[in-house]
């Protein structure tokens, strides 16, 4: 086959990565807009298994990904003053541009053409080629030219947050909250290598506003946030992008979803298929998901032709469709827990970090916050409290949002 990859992010990389191990006989292209070394972003979280996955597809890059990764077990909360930790909070952070370079490493080895400052410009011819597989992000250009067919559909979060890095290099995944004179705002914090952290803010509208951060350049609007977390970073400093040009913005996050995710020889692929409020920390692990299961539906197709393409394209898109049903389910509820903070805030340290691990709920929403806590320390230890925890959660849900059960 010969595939263009529009997007040069981890998804399309470790796609063409599978696909030349499949068959080296493939011809493939990526095409990537930006320079070699220029990426946005700092460092990437994944947990769980992921490595594991990416060891059965490619041991060699998975490798390079586990030696160049930190890992941390605890997870620490600072509310003002307070603190709480909880141990076991097992994960993983790397530098976005350590993957790539990485994974574009690894597919140049095997007869990957990595072609970067090659944007294939809005209206412009896609690539001559039997699969393009759009893996260009969030705004794809080659998922646009075709939006009403695939029912591409965009919801702003109500929350402000922004991206940056630091210094100060966390040990722990870090949430720290701090009140202000306008309201509560909050990053979350975590170390991604042996000299650098991310961190991301995020507060209300109202807060954003009444301190100014709406009308702040970068320079005072990242000072202004050193004072207000002076005691988490420790005296290290704030960044704004991780590469020059541009500066880092204050946005609304955009959940993204997509009836179909194919047109003709098209598919879509990572976050230009759909994202996932990055409170839940999951969406390069996503993506490398989807190349993952895209490679496996194509695995037993022979030949080039579009009726050929079309059996694995749907069978890739029903796979991965199932398997994103909870997780774009926690992610909705992480958020909105978020921009519900006042009813958790208060808490006792505890209380309030044991339902921040539990935001993803969807019962927790419609019940009262330390009712909620008790009934969950008690599910800890009877098996059929959780049974009913875990019915009662969507049956609530579904009943409060006036739909059928």
């Amino acid at each position: 086959m010969k595939i263009a990859c529009v997007g040069g992010g981890p998804a399309g990389l470790y796609f063409s990565i599978l696909m030349k191990r499949q068959d080296p006989g493939h011809e493939i292209t990526v095409h990537e807009r930006n320079p070699a070394g220029s990426t946005y972003g700092w460092g990437v979280t994944y947990w769980g298994s992921l490595l594991d996955k990416l060891a059965a597809g490619d041991p060699e890059s998975a490798r390079a990904v586990r030696e160049s990764s930190v890992r941390w077990s605890d997870g620490v909360a600072h509310v003002g003053d307070r603190t709480t930790t909880h141990h076991g909070d097992e994960g993983s952070g790397i530098g976005r541009g350590r993957l790539l370079d990485i994974l574009a490493e690894r597919a140049r080895s095997l007869g990957v053409h990595v072609e970067f400052e090659d944007e294939i410009a809005d209206g412009a011819a896609l690539p001559d080629a039997d699969l393009v597989v759009a893996c260009d992000g969030v705004r794809s250009g080659v998922r646009e030219r075709h939006a009403a067919h695939f029912g591409t559909e965009v919801e702003l979060g109500r929350n402000r947050y922004i991206w940056l890095g630091t210094t100060k290099v966390f040990e722990a995944f870090t949430f720290a909250f701090v009140e202000t004179p306008h309201g509560w705002i909050w990053c979350y914090a975590y170390g991604f290598g042996d000299d650098r952290s991310t961190c991301v803010v995020e507060c209300s509208p109202q807060t954003w506003t009444g301190l100014g951060l709406d009308r702040a350049d970068e320079t005072s609007g990242l000072a202004l946030l050193e004072e207000l977390f002076v005691k988490l970073l420790d005296g290290h400093r704030l960044i704004g992008r991780a590469t020059a040009g541009g500066s880092a913005q204050w946005l609304n996050f955009r959940t993204l979803t997509n009836r179909t995710w194919s047109h003709g020889n098209v598919v879509l692929l990572g976050d230009a298929a759909h994202t996932t409020h990055y409170s839940i920390g999951a969406g390069t692990s996503l993506a490398l998901e989807d190349a993952i299961a895209l490679a496996d539906a194509l695995r037993t197709r022979t030949g080039s032709g579009q009726a050929e393409l079309a059996p694995a394209l749907a069978a890739y898109e029903k796979v991965r469709k199932a398997e994103l049903l909870a997780v774009q389910s926690a992610a909705r509820h992480s958020a909105q827990w978020y921009e519900n903070l006042p009813r958790y805030i208060t808490l006792p340290p505890a209380q309030m970090f044991a339902l921040l691990g539990q935001r993803h709920s969807p019962l927790l929403p419609y019940v009262p916050p330390q009712l909620y806590y008790r009934i969950d320390r008690a599910a800890d230890r009877l098996e059929s409290l959780r049974r009913l925890k875990r019915w009662l959660g969507p049956k609530v849900a579904r009943t409060l949002h006036g739909t059928k059960s």
